[in-house]
């Protein structure tokens, strides 16, 4: 096995990625030297934009930072910090909800790759409550998400919605976003 570097990996869908993930991303890079965003190519979640799109998005959203790259994988995360010489996971706990998740997969990674450490990172309490989720469906509601996501990922949403007009705009222009019930 390669030696380890003291990169850190922060791996989501990022779909699209947030203030709340940009937060993490900033803390992150300031106690790693290196960071890597990695972006999951195959998930379980119904994702809202193709790999190559939330990459590219996320690109966008973090070329301030010169210590973080943003790359697509594929399969374990574990197996791709083996493969990237990386030995820490930066993982996000927003809300007490998301730890019994979170500490299970932490623990996971363990049993499986017990060279690999898991660090928590809690966003600033202003983003605590934001989620990609959420995100979309504020836009796809109408709603301003202007709030919630860096412009990369609002132009992103803006394309995807096919709207002629911001989300969150008065109606009149662009596509009902009613849903029917």
């Amino acid at each position: 096995m390669k030696a380890m570097n003291r990169a850190a990996i922060y791996a989501g869908t990022f779909d699209p990625i947030t203030v709340g993930h940009l937060d993490l991303i900033e803390r992150a890079a300031r106690i790693f030297p290196r960071v890597i965003l990695a972006v999951a190519a195959s998930t379980s979640k119904q994702t809202w934009f193709s790999v190559k799109e939330r990459v590219n998005i996320a690109r966008a959203a973090v070329e301030r930072f010169s210590n973080v790259e943003v790359e697509a994988f594929e399969g374990l995360l574990v197996a791709y910090a083996r493969r990237k010489g990386v030995a820490v996971i930066v993982r996000g706990l927003r809300a007490f909800s998301d730890f019994e998740f979170e500490f299970q997969m932490a623990l996971t990674n363990r049993k499986m790759a017990p060279d690999i450490e898991t660090i928590f990172l809690m966003p600033k309490e202003d983003f605590s409550y934001i989620s990609s989720h959420t995100v979309r469906e504020i836009a796809e509601l109408g709603g301003d998400v202007e709030p919630f996501v860096p412009p990369p990922s609002l132009d992103a949403l803006r394309r995807r919605l096919g709207a002629t007009r911001p989300p969150g705009s008065p109606a009149g222009k662009g596509r009902s976003r009613r849903r029917s019930g």
